[in-house]
């Protein structure tokens, strides 16, 4: 049994909900065991979704986050910093609560749309941990449509392909680097492997994410 203060992807799947975006054909997430780990294989076919789950975890608690992953082979074209091109075969996502109050004029308006189209409001502030093609680890790359999504890179290239990689993250140390300002409350995590805008076809394995809190 895993620890109360720990959610994991994989084998326990089945308390994520898989999300879909208006307009967007859905990406595929199943659960299945990969090289002796369990793991959820995502598939993307000119597709975007994302397998998420809901949580609240203050500031104050936020500690460690252990993810891992294994890509074949990277999306040609892609750039995640081009609205055309936005498209990564891994991402691992988290979503902050914040002051709202601070949204520009556009952001305002995008968070009222979301909530048109989804039911849900834009988040306070996303950030992505991604593998790029091209940008050095460690680089951050703001979102076309709105600054209140951020990926951090922490791979890139071709030279770690077709093997499990295996990271621990400071999630507040990571906020504070992408957005310049401390966390707010932790709302949700998720995974999403994507092709919508480069109209291509990908796949990649993800292994358990863990958090653990204070």
């Amino acid at each position: 049994m895993l620890p109360a203060d720990q959610t994991v992807v994989g084998k326990a799947l089945l308390p994520w909900q898989h999300q879909h975006f208006p307009g967007k054909n859905a990406s595929e997430y199943q659960p299945v065991r990969h090289e002796g780990r369990a793991a959820v294989l995502a598939r993307a076919e000119s597709a975007a979704s994302m397998l998420r789950q809901a949580m609240n975890v203050p500031p104050a608690e936020l500690r460690q986050l252990q993810f891992s992953w294994q890509v074949p082979g990277l999306i040609n074209n892609a750039d995640m910093a081009l609205r055309e091109a936005d498209d990564s075969p891994v991402r691992l996502v988290l979503v902050f609560e914040g002051d709202r109050s601070k949204f520009s004029t556009k952001n305002a308006m995008l968070s009222e749309l979301a909530h048109t189209l989804t039911g849900e409001p834009m988040p306070y502030a996303t950030l992505m941990y991604v593998w790029c093609n091209t940008r050095a680890p460690g680089s951050v790359i703001i979102n076309p449509r709105t600054d209140r999504i951020r990926k951090l890179v922490v791979e890139s290239g071709a030279g770690r392909l077709n093997q499990w990689l295996d990271y621990q993250r400071d999630i507040a140390a990571d906020f504070e680097q992408a957005f310049g300002e401390p966390p707010g409350a932790l709302l949700g995590v998720g995974i999403m492997t994507d092709t919508d805008n480069t109209r291509s076809e990908t796949q990649a394995w993800y292994g358990p994410v863990t958090l653990t809190k204070r």
